[in-house]
């Protein structure tokens, strides 16, 4: 496939997909510095001018939330904004005056305004305050806080995603509902019904406006990545979007990530069934309007009663913390998300789930090894061997990795791995240690060990050698074994040392389709359905849906359930007489 660009637009909808997406874009803005690397930041990024003829480069994105989510951040931005004061305005009557206290800003947050004006960097080197060369916004605060080279512990003072946003946003990025609140007791966005009819009237008009814009401006698009809060009205909202993308931009790709933060805050029992509902409904109405479905958590499952969260054996993050969970989630998808962002060999996002999505099947699961264990200096074949016995990721959709070694298709990602890494530098033949290490390729090692698992099945992969860059404020959410590449290390560290940071790590990613996949939709089909909504939630159904709109959604999430039996039938194929064979559910 040819070099040639295929723009996507990113759309993130709500507060916690806006957490996710903060971290992915600073994750993005650490790679801008390599030159011709192997992802095309003008994939995801554009460049621009500001009335002053500064050359700026912002992310493609239009992000929604909700009134009182912003905290310090001016919803205009501030790269194009004129400086100029305004006239005077001329009044006669009386005058009451309100004072407000500023919002106080974090250390990083007061570090990015010293960048701004230079202080910073005076003070690191008094020889040189100048501004790094080059388009301004994405790129020159990385640059700049490399020179600066601090790191951060925000946990105690991360409130809202812009206390961590590292690059400027276009004046047409963020979008806010003013008809309800982020914080408080009243006017939250709750329910899947109240998002349904936000898009409608001036909402409408300013998502499609700013749309317009960021599409007009395109070459080549490929398609929208779409992030979307799943437990909450934005899971309506979000319906509704994907709709509006469908119909406007048929033949265009649609990827959504339903997200799903750990824990909530201030919930209750009564927001508990709240939050199923809206994730059942929401993945049943965008699934059918996107070209992909794939929820994205490290909740322990989707129901009132998870397990326990996902654990990773090198990752010491806080899962109560959504500043912790969404970076570890944002690192799995940068590299899911890469095939479609690759320079060279690149695939749209329409081929990525094409390969994915047979048969009505679109709904599909994630998986992570965030980060791939590995000691220093060691090789795919040796790292993949430590792992014979049970594949090195874990689940990112709450979905199980199993289906009896059986799996439709499978995307697979490798980060961060050189080309003399790939394979084995053990000799071949009878004195190589397995038979991983005797092949040619990092290909063939994954593929080879990959077919362990699951004989059958499509199997797609992209190998990149550059890593995942970790650049301020990343959270330290790696235990104290990593080196600062994110390999294990071989010495254990003297007691009262201080860990090395750790500035980038190798990751493998999963995207999969298969018969697994039945049983989790059932279940969480099941869990929905024994819900008498009437009885326990009747709020929910006085904002929308309609009682029978809610039963047909539910009766599509049980059929969807069906497209992944092993027999390949699809939903197409489910005839009348099976509708009261529940022997799957």
């Amino acid at each position: 496939m040819s070099s040639l660009c295929k723009e996507l637009v990113t759309l993130q909808l709500g507060h916690y997909s806006n957490f996710v997406g903060t971290h992915w874009w600073n994750l993005q803005d650490a790679s801008l510095s390599e030159e011709l690397g192997e992802i095309n930041s003008d994939v995801a990024f554009r460049e621009g001018r500001t009335i002053d003829g500064q050359v700026t480069y912002t992310p493609r994105l239009i992000a929604m939330d909700l009134k009182g989510s912003l905290q310090t951040l001016r919803q205009e931005g501030c790269l194009y904004s004129t400086n100029k004061e305004s006239s005077p305005i001329s009044w006669e009557g009386p005058v009451t005056m309100h004072q407000e206290s500023p919002v106080s800003k974090n250390p990083f947050l007061l570090d990015l305004d010293k960048l701004e004006t230079g202080v910073l960097l005076a003070q690191v080197d008094s020889s040189d305050q100048a501004n790094s060369s080059g388009a301004f916004g994405a790129g020159s605060v990385n640059r700049q806080l490399e020179r600066v080279a601090k790191s951060y512990a925000l946990e105690g003072s991360v409130r809202v995603w812009s206390d961590f946003l590292r690059i400027h946003l276009h004046p047409r990025t963020v979008s806010v509902i003013h008809q309800y609140n982020h914080g408080g007791e009243t006017h939250r966005l709750e329910a899947f019904g109240q998002g349904e009819p936000l898009l409608q009237g001036p909402v409408l008009e300013d998502v499609e406006d700013r749309l317009h814009f960021f599409i007009e401006e395109c070459d080549n698009l490929q398609g929208f990545q779409v992030l979307c809060d799943l437990t909450n009205g934005f899971s309506g909202l979000g319906s509704k979007v994907t709709e509006l993308l469908q119909d406007s931009y048929g033949g265009k790709g649609i990827l959504t990530w339903g997200m799903v933060p750990v824990t909530h805050p201030d919930t209750t029992p009564m927001k508990d069934i709240y939050h199923v509902i809206n994730t059942a409904l929401g993945m049943v109405h965008m699934a059918n309007n996107s070209s992909f479905f794939c929820p994205l958590t490290l909740r322990g499952g989707l129901g009132r009663r998870p397990g326990p969260p996902v654990a990773f054996p090198h990752l010491t993050y806080d899962p109560s913390l959504w500043y912790h969970s969404s970076s570890v989630l944002a690192l799995a998808l940068d590299a899911l998300t890469a095939p479609c962002r690759l320079r060279q060999n690149g695939v749209p996002v329409g081929q990525m789930a094409d390969l994915l999505t047979g048969s009505g099947r679109k709904v599909v699961a994630a998986y992570g090894a965030v980060p791939l264990p590995m000691m220093q200096g060691a090789t795919l074949p040796d790292a993949l061997s430590s792992c014979a016995d049970a594949l090195p990721w874990r689940p990112l959709s709450t979905c199980p990795d199993g289906g009896g070694g059986q799996c439709f298709a499978q995307l697979l990602t490798l980060r961060g791995l050189d080309e003399q890494r790939l394979v084995s530098r053990a000799l071949n033949g009878p004195q190589a240690p397995n038979a991983l290490h005797g092949l040619k390729s990092g290909e063939d090692v994954l593929a080879s060990y990959m077919a362990s698992f699951y004989p059958t099945g499509d199997l797609a992969m992209h190998l990149l050698s550059s890593p995942s860059l970790l650049t301020p404020p990343f959270p330290r959410v790696f235990s104290s074994d990593l080196g600062e590449q994110g390999c294990l290390q071989s010495r254990y560290l003297a007691p009262g040392a201080v860990p090395p940071t750790v500035s980038s790590v190798p990751v493998l990613s999963c995207l999969q389709s298969g018969p697994a996949l039945g049983p989790w939709l059932a279940e969480l089909h099941r869990a929905v359905g024994a819900l008498n909504i009437r009885r326990l939630a009747p709020s929910f159904l006085s904002q929308g849906p309609e009682l029978s709109e809610y039963e047909e959604a539910l009766e599509q999430l049980r059929l969807l359930a069906r497209c992944y039996r092993d027999d390949n039938r699809g939903a197409a194929h489910f005839s009348s007489e099976d509708s009261n064979d529940d022997s799957d559910d």
